[in-house]
């Protein structure tokens, strides 16, 4: 059984837009991106966060061969799991799979919001209790107030530097507008989320890397809107890109060749959680057990996650939350 006390807490932001397909569509997008059953909210597999994490490592099948020895190939089988023989396994590391946390919309004032909701933030809530880090956070489970149709009420932080309020205290995304009210309890979210999603980290030149100029930026840009509308943007505000190839002789569009594909915009930012399940196939002779969770969910990693990686798509930086 996995020790529930020993979660970690994984954030992923897009630098780039991310394209994790779910196969054809049936719509006027032929190749959408992954979505939730439930909410059709987007999400990327957990097993295609622990397959890229892997790569990361240099653990592919020759690292993870059993005939292969060494410290960091043996933690390679432990971690991420061994195929093609009698005792094969899918590896002590689990991931979850990452769900939208806040997406980016265009507005009118600060360029674009990220845009959260009541639900998610409660599922987040959820999450982050199992690891003791929800020390002055409220899970929001009351939607912002409706006024008639569309014009539904937004929550932004109670923060004179916000963004996103013009000067009749409105906020205006993609084609929707919302009267903004102030909220002590979306301003502790704010501060708790940038946090998580923006650590300092280490600098290529060993020093720190101070993401204070970030997190500042997100805390600017940071509403929660009604869940319904927090759906709607989901299903309409995804960058679609239309794909055509060229005929090689004529230098042309091919007849036929034409299609639509998905993207979660860049900027997007995804969670998560991982844990140590049951370790296998763990030698004796190799020491005490190690921590796979201090050896692998510790330090900021750069992964290309999803297709269209020839055109730079899927670039993330993934970073790791640890309870006390």
């Amino acid at each position: 059984m996995a020790d529930l006390g020993k979660h970690r807490m994984y954030w992923l932001h897009a630098l780039t837009p991310l394209h994790v397909g779910s196969g054809g569509g049936i719509g006027f997008i032929d190749l959408p991106i992954m979505r939730e059953a439930v909410t059709n909210w987007p999400l990327v597999p957990g097993s295609t966060v622990k397959g890229v994490l892997a790569d990361s490592f240099g653990a592919d099948d020759e690292a993870r061969d059993p005939t292969n020895v060494g410290k960091y190939r043996s933690q390679h089988r432990l971690a991420f799991g061994r195929s093609g023989e009698e005792h094969s396994n899918a590896g002590a590391l689990v991931f979850t799979d990452a769900r939208l946390v806040c997406l980016p919309v265009r507005s009118l004032y600060g360029t674009f919001a990220w845009c959260t909701a009541p639900l998610v933030l409660a599922r987040v809530y959820r999450d982050v209790e199992r690891q003791g880090l929800q020390a002055g956070l409220k899970p929001m489970l009351a939607a912002p107030e409706r006024d008639g149709g569309r014009a539904l009420w937004a929550l932004v932080p109670g923060d004179p530097t916000s963004k996103l309020c013009g000067e009749t205290n409105a906020v205006y995304f993609e084609d929707l507008d919302f009267a903004a009210d102030a909220d002590e309890r979306v301003k502790a979210w704010s501060e708790k989320l940038a946090g998580w999603a923006f650590p300092d980290e280490p600098s290529s030149d060993g020093t720190e890397q101070d993401n204070g100029p970030w997190r500042r930026m997100f805390r600017e840009r940071f509403v929660v809107v009604a869940d319904d509308v927090f759906t709607f943007l989901c299903e309409t505000a995804m960058q679609v890109d239309a794909r055509v190839r060229i005929d090689d002789a004529t230098r042309t569009a091919s007849g036929g060749a034409l299609w639509y594909e998905e993207s979660l915009p860049a900027e997007s930012i995804l969670a998560g959680y991982a844990w140590c399940d049951k370790l296998y196939g763990l030698n004796p002779k190799e020491g005490k057990a190690p921590d796979l969770l201090a050896e692998y969910c510790t330090q900021p990693r750069a992964l290309q996650i999803g297709g269209k990686a020839t055109v730079g798509r899927g670039q993330v930086r993934m970073t790791f939350t640890s309870g006390a």
